[in-house]
């Protein structure tokens, strides 16, 4: 059962990121930096490669947190080649792609932080 939600949960994410990420978003609150869209970035992918490599782990695979960060890594650059192809309401921007990565790379790190602290 854990299984079946795991994979619902992050089912259901993936389709609300990717029409968030095919649509235009207007009426945000931000929060007053420059780079606000790259926070927002930082933590859908975040929260996606947890999600992942919840799914994973419910797999019993090896290598689940590598696994998580590819998947959520590519997912992110689709995304942004989407963008650029299907829709006028959203740019293609390589500094999207990186905060996608970093968010994925320190969600990697999260989950590796917090098992150490878990087993001690």
């Amino acid at each position: 059962m854990r299984k079946f939600w795991a994979l619902a949960i992050l089912v259901v994410y993936a389709i609300v990121l990717l029409i968030l990420s095919l649509v235009s978003i207007g009426g945000f609150e931000t929060l007053g930096s420059s780079f606000d869209d790259k926070i927002n970035h930082f933590g859908a992918y975040f929260l996606l490669t947890i999600l992942i490599f919840n799914y994973i782990n419910t797999l019993n695979l090896k290598k689940g947190l590598f696994y998580a960060l590819i998947i959520a890594s590519v997912y992110g650059i689709i995304m942004e080649v989407l963008q650029k192809y299907l829709t006028n309401a959203r740019m293609f921007d390589v500094y999207d792609m990186i905060a996608n990565a970093f968010g994925a790379i320190i969600a990697v790190l999260f989950v590796i932080f917090y098992r150490k602290l878990k087993l001690k």
